[in-house]
C-alpha cells in the first residue's frame, strides 16, 4: 500500500438481532479519515462522515438490496456507503477501509458466499470491484468497543440512527459515548 492512505471506519448496528425482519430498525455509519495511525488513540483529522438506515423497501431509492434490517445487513451497507465515497473520492489515495465484522468484510471482498441477502452482498461485491479498477483498497480489521476513537465513532453514528437520532457533533462527542 501506498504511503500516505485515506482510512474509512465503517460500523453497523441493530438492537435486537433477533427474528430479523424488513421491518427492523438497523442503521450504518462510515467515517472518513485522513492522517490516521491505526492504534486507536484518535489521531488524524476526520474529513467526512455518513449515516444512515438500512432500507428494505425496494421501491425506495436508498435500497441496496437488504431483506431485513440486521447488524449483517447494517455493516453491509456501511461498506457499500463508504466505497460510494470512495468512487467520487478525486485524490486518487489509496483507501483502508477499517471495521469490526469480518463477515461483512470478507463478504465485501467475495472471499466468503453470502448465505442470505444475497443480492445487497453482490452490490457491495460490484462497488467493491469497480473502487479496486480506480484506486487500491484493502480492508483491516479492528476490535470493537475497545475505545478505538474512529471505529467508536463509526459505530456511535450507526447506532443513534438505529434509534432515530443524530449524530453528536464531533466537538461534543466522546468515544463511548453512543
Amino acid at each position: 500500500m501506498d504511503f500516505n492512505p485515506i482510512y474509512l471506519y465503517v460500523d453497523g448496528s441493530c438492537e435486537d438481532n433477533r427474528n430479523v425482519t424488513s421491518d427492523t430498525s438497523a442503521g450504518w455509519g462510515f467515517c472518513v479519515i485522513d492522517g490516521d495511525n491505526g492504534i486507536g488513540k484518535g489521531q488524524g483529522n476526520l474529513i467526512y462522515e455518513e449515516s444512515g438506515k438500512v432500507e428494505t423497501n425496494s421501491k425506495l431509492k436508498n435500497f441496496l438490496g437488504a431483506d431485513v434490517g440486521s447488524n449483517n445487513t447494517a455493516e453491509l451497507s456501511a461498506i457499500a456507503y463508504a466505497l460510494r465515497w470512495l468512487l467520487l473520492d478525486q485524490s486518487n489515495r489509496p483507501a483502508i477501509i477499517r471495521g469490526d465484522s469480518q463477515y461483512a468484510m470478507n463478504i465485501a471482498k467475495g472471499i466468503w458466499k453470502a448465505k442470505a441477502n444475497r443480492k445487497l452482498a453482490l452490490r457491495v461485491q460490484q462497488l467493491w470491484s469497480e473502487v479496486e479498477s480506480i484506486k487500491s483498497i484493502k480492508c483491516e480489521h479492528v476490535r470493537a468497543h475497545i475505545g478505538h476513537r474512529w471505529n467508536e465513532r463509526a459505530d456511535h453514528l450507526a447506532f443513534r440512527v438505529m434509534k432515530g437520532n443524530n449524530a453528536l457533533p464531533l466537538q461534543f462527542w466522546k468515544p463511548g459515548n453512543r
